[in-house]
This record gives C-alpha cells, structure tokens and sequence, in this order.
C-alpha cells in the first residue's frame, strides 16, 4: 500500500454527500481520523465522539450511547461511515496479564466492557441508521491479539478475550445487516501497532510502530477498498486477512 495516500484519494468509494462519525475521537487514532475526514470533501459532515463530547458518549451507559446517536441522526444526513476507535488495554491499575495467576475479576469485566461491550452498543444503535442503497462501513478497531488462530505467545487474557468478543459481535451483526442493508459493511480492523498511550509501554527495538496519522491513513485506505463480501470480516492496517 502506498504511504502518501491522502484523505481524500482514499474515500473515492464512498457516495458524496453523507456523514462520517469517529467514536474515540479523543484519543490518538481517533483524532487523526477526525482530522483526516474532515479535510476530505466526501463528507458534509464529519462528527467526532467521545466521552469529552457534546453529548458526552460513554461506551459504558447505553443512554449516552443512545443519545449521541439520535444526536447523529437528527443531522438527517445518510450515515455513510462509522470509525470506532476505542479500546482498553491498561489503566485504572490493570495491566496485561503475563499469566492465569494474574486473572482478576474486576479486571476482566472492565476489558469486556470498553472492547465488547460498548462496541456492542454502538452497532445496537448505529447500523439502523446505515442507508438502504450505497455504500456505508462500520469499521471497529480490534487488534491480531483477539485472533485465536494467530496467538502463538499467550497471556494478556482479558484483552485477547474480550477482542475476540468484538470480532465475533462484528461477524455475527455483520450477517444481519446483509438482509437489512445489503451494500453496508461492518469489518473488524487491526491498526498495527501505533504511537499512543495504549501501546506505549509495550513498544520494543525491531516492532514498526506507525504515528496515528499514518494508522489512519491505512485504515481509511483500507474501509475505502472494501465492498459487501468482505463484511464480516477482519482486516489488518495494510489490507490482508487477519485469522481469527
């Protein structure tokens, strides 16, 4: 994949004239995402959320949940893309389990919750809003981590789990949302590993870590070069099929 694609050379798939919404605009990919759609002329609008928001969106409370969408909707504008960078790795005094003996209840339920659950939501209430004809994405950022087939190294228990939850919540609504709007995608995408808080402590020599802007930039070449048979699926940063 080339490395100067643009903003707008990568979204020539999508029918001008829609709306864009990235959840998680305030963290790294998020923001790049939001920049970089809203210097493209695809979109007349381009709305970021997040929990710093106006309507604060908090992936934990369906009613915020609920609330941003209808926010969105009453734009009355076809929702043409929805980017959900969010994700919880570390923080709160958790950190990746390096063993079983690690395992914590609280832990767990705290990964589910940000990885599976929230993301859940979001398509509750955000791929009925997806048009009928044209092509629209919904694209969540999972992570090769949440591979079963792909995991050769073990640990980190509660975020592979609970990326393996997403990917199968994006496998399954992407089946419903053929019969209900077939030219709409619903993907699962692996970023790579990217220079923010997420990742930072688990960067080491010899791993490609990319800026958030070229993350986004790969990511939003790769939703622009997706069609309706690969909804469902789970790609990484450069395009390739990631096992699941």
């Amino acid at each position: 994949m080339q490395e100067n694609i643009t903003a707008v050379s990568v979204l020539d798939s999508f029918p001008a004239g829609g709306l864009a919404a990235v959840v998680g605009a305030a963290g790294g990919i998020g923001a790049s995402c939001l920049d970089l759609l809203g210097k493209s002329e695809r979109f007349v609008e381009v709305i970021g959320l997040s929990r710093r928001g106006d309507p604060e969106l908090q992936l934990t409370s369906e009613a915020s949940v609920e609330a941003a969408a209808q926010m969105v909707a009453a734009r009355g504008l076809p929702l043409r893309l929805v980017v959900v960078a969010t994700g919880f790795l570390h923080g709160d005094g958790f950190a990746p389990e390096k063993s079983w003996r690690d395992l914590d209840a609280a832990h767990m339920a705290r990964a589910f919750a940000l990885n599976a659950m929230g993301p859940a939501l979001l398509i509750k209430h955000f791929l009925p809003m997806m048009p009928q004809a044209g092509k629209s994405v919904f694209a969540a950022l999972s992570a090769r981590v949440g591979s079963i087939g792909d995991n050769r190294s073990g640990g980190w228990y509660s975020y592979r789990a609970s990326k393996a939850a997403l990917n199968q919540l994006v496998r399954t609504a992407a089946i419903e949302l053929k019969r209900r709007q077939p030219e709409a995608i619903c993907v699962a995408l692996h970023p790579g590993t990217v220079d923010t808080r997420l990742s930072a402590p688990f960067n080491k020599p010899g791993l490609e870590v990319q800026s958030p802007e070229l993350a986004s930039k790969r990511l939003l070449a790769v939703m622009d070069g997706l069609g309706p048979s690969d909804s469902g699926g789970f790609f990484d940063h450069r395009g390739e099929r990631v096992p699941w």
